[in-house]
């Protein structure tokens, strides 16, 4: 393992342990970003350019902005302070281990971890990555627009519904 994978993972989880445990939404919100940005760099880092970006643009860049969006028009008052553990908190920590112990060990027993590296291909990423654009561009593009509008309704529709008064 590299210095620049052990930063990049410790951030990674970092923020999704924040993001789980901050109790503040916002808070909540940023840190999860900061831990959609780990696993861009993670996907940079495996020399998947394009994942990694789409990354970056999709969930860092649309996702996150839109939940943050979310939780400052729909915020109404503070939830009341809770205690800190509760039975429930520890159970659902327990669940956690037990699956994460489960994981592991079907992947450290896997086969696939077990083979050789294969050699990386000729085929250069940039190449790939121009594809793709290209034919998102030319043969997709009906489709990338659709998308584009549904997801443009879909956030006019959620500040509408945010900004509607209720009646007294």
């Amino acid at each position: 393992m590299t210095a620049t994978f052990v930063l990049i993972a410790l951030v990674t989880l970092g923020g999704a342990i924040a993001a789980m445990s901050l109790r503040h939404l916002v808070h909540c919100a940023l840190c999860l970003v900061a831990s959609f940005g780990g696993l861009a760099a993670l996907y940079l880092q495996l020399d998947a350019q394009f994942v990694g970006l789409a990354q970056i643009l999709v969930y860092i860049g649309a996702v996150a902005i839109l939940i943050v969006f979310a939780i400052l028009l729909t915020r109404g008052s503070e939830p009341p302070d809770q205690p800190a553990v509760t039975p429930s908190w520890v159970m659902g920590v327990g669940i956690a281990v037990l699956a994460f112990s489960s994981l592991a060990a079907t992947m450290v027993t896997s086969f696939v971890t077990q083979s050789p590296a294969k050699p990386k291909s000729d085929v250069t990423t940039d190449v790939a990555v121009k594809s793709i654009g290209e034919r998102l561009m030319r043969d997709y593009v009906l489709p990338l627009e659709v998308v584009a509008l549904l997801l443009t309704a879909a956030l006019i529709g959620a500040v509408i519904i945010a900004m509607r008064e209720e009646p007294k």
